[in-house]
């Protein structure tokens, strides 16, 4: 059932917006999931399931579990694509743990995930709520490209499509120039990054410039309730990775992207630019390539996120693990 929001000083109702996730759970879209669970300008019409951060299985599991822990089973899972399009590529089991979920040995959760294909979701969920639906793609694209193929008008019933993808000055962190999701699988990327007129980027080098302190982040998560401490438990293993690796912050990828698909109002410095992605080359492949002087004459599709107020972020990240 679709929610109904009363605006504060005004007896006109208004409609939530739809927000459709597609994401490949991993530690880090759990915290943007979260976020987006808790957030009451939105509606969560769906999660569509990719490979990425470790295996389908897992990612779909973990999804449910998610789901479960958070008490929003009402939300509806659709598992994706178990590989790249094209060509196999490594997980990122040795950061989240090879379940994902940092290995705690969670009791599954109770519910399967829906019989429909992920890409056939997003097709459909785009016609339900046409010109009004918010996509947000948290891992590799491989389930939007294979919508796009199934659909190539598409886009034109996305309201906006935000990507948390890519290094924008090719400082990677899968490779030495390609950050991992569109990494995973570039031909997707290539593919959805031309189809779309417009679409938001938040990458991994917005990233690195926003991150968490560790001690805030455990001081949150022990002031929280039971969302806390599944979270708290979860992360622990990535948390210590960072710690040893990154020094005295943690970085949210997908919760700096998940901040600015929900507030875009707390974005405080963007760039457009035209934006590609390298297919070949033993050190190129998975790049992004951003045409920052317009040489090429290229319209500029990506809305690139460089500076998001920090303290807005940070106040999204404790109201997710229901800390105020």
């Amino acid at each position: 059932m679709r929610h109904l929001r009363a605006e504060q000083g005004n007896d006109q109702m208004t409609e939530s917006i739809p927000l459709l996730i597609d994401t490949d759970p991993g530690v880090d879209d759990a915290l943007a999931l979260l976020m987006a669970f808790a957030d009451t300008r939105h509606e969560v019409v769906g999660l569509t399931i990719a490979a990425g951060n470790v295996g389908l299985r897992h990612t779909v599991a973990n999804a449910l579990k998610l789901c479960e822990v958070a008490g929003r089973n009402d939300i509806p899972v659709y598992a994706g694509c178990a590989a790249p399009l094209l060509h196999p590529s490594p997980d990122a089991g040795n950061v989240h743990g090879l379940d994902g979920f940092g290995d705690v040995g969670y009791e599954a959760a109770a519910r399967a995930a829906e019989a429909e294909h992920a890409a056939q979701a997003i097709v459909r969920l785009s016609h339900v709520h046409a010109g009004k639906l918010v996509l947000v793609a948290l891992g590799p694209l491989t389930n939007v490209a294979l919508a796009l193929k199934l659909d190539p008008t598409l886009p034109e019933r996305i309201a906006r499509l935000v990507v948390m993808g890519g290094a924008v000055t090719c400082h990677g962190n899968i490779t030495p120039a390609a950050e991992f999701n569109v990494y995973f699988d570039p031909e997707a990327a290539h593919i959805v990054f031309g189809a779309f007129d417009h679409f938001d980027l938040s990458d991994w080098e917005a990233t690195v410039a926003h991150g968490l302190h560790h001690d805030s982040v455990v001081e949150w998560l022990r002031a929280g309730g039971d969302v806390a401490a599944f979270y708290e438990r979860i992360s622990r293993k990535t948390r210590e990775w960072s710690a040893d690796r990154r020094g005295d912050h943690w970085h949210s990828a997908d919760g700096l992207a998940m901040a600015f698909a929900l507030h875009p109002e707390g974005a405080l410095e963007t760039a457009e630019r035209p934006l590609d992605v390298a297919l070949e080359g033993p050190h190129s492949r998975g790049a992004t390539l951003v045409d920052w002087q317009r040489q090429t004459g290229r319209p500029d599709r990506a809305r690139i996120l460089l500076r998001y107020d920090q303290a807005r972020f940070e106040q999204l990240v404790r109201g997710a693990i229901g800390v105020a």
